[in-house]
């Protein structure tokens, strides 16, 4: 089974609350566990790994807590996935084309290839200010859900 970890679905969602926040509030580990049911244990190697990659900016003390590295509108579920779980590779041959002897001519690289970059194209496509904006419209029509029924 080809996945994401568990982690990297976290790491999606820190950044995703992070993105419908007012640029610029800092929000707390413990905030973002509570609210996306993130487990504590977890959520603080999450925020160091995605840290050092730019994606997140910390900041401790008195008013301290983390914030977007750079705007949702250039962060995108690529960079998540490659921050997490590193580059995406559908096959060793697609990594290293010296593992295989067979990749020059071999149409099954060519589409382990294709695939690995559709995929990429695709989640770099969901930028975190569209993936905020969808995420709000779903909070929107459940409110008028409720509201209906009430």
């Amino acid at each position: 089974m080809i996945s994401i970890s568990q982690q990297t679905d976290y790491a999606a969602r820190i950044i995703l609350y992070l993105s419908l926040s007012k640029p610029g509030v800092r929000v707390t580990t413990q905030e973002i566990a509570h609210e996306k049911l993130i487990p504590n244990a977890l959520i603080r190697r999450i925020v160091t790994r995605l840290g050092s990659v730019g994606l997140l900016k910390t900041t401790k003390g008195r008013g301290g807590g983390i914030a977007l590295g750079r705007p949702a509108s250039e962060i995108s579920m690529l960079d998540v996935v490659e921050a997490m779980e590193g580059p995406m590779v559908l096959n060793q041959c697609t990594e290293d084309p010296a593992f295989c002897p067979f990749t020059v001519h071999c149409a099954i690289h060519a589409a382990w290839q294709e695939t690995r970059q559709m995929l990429e194209d695709r989640l770099r496509q969901y930028t975190f200010d569209k993936l905020a904006e969808r995420e709000k419209q779903a909070i929107e029509s459940l409110k008028d859900i409720v509201d209906m029924a009430a």
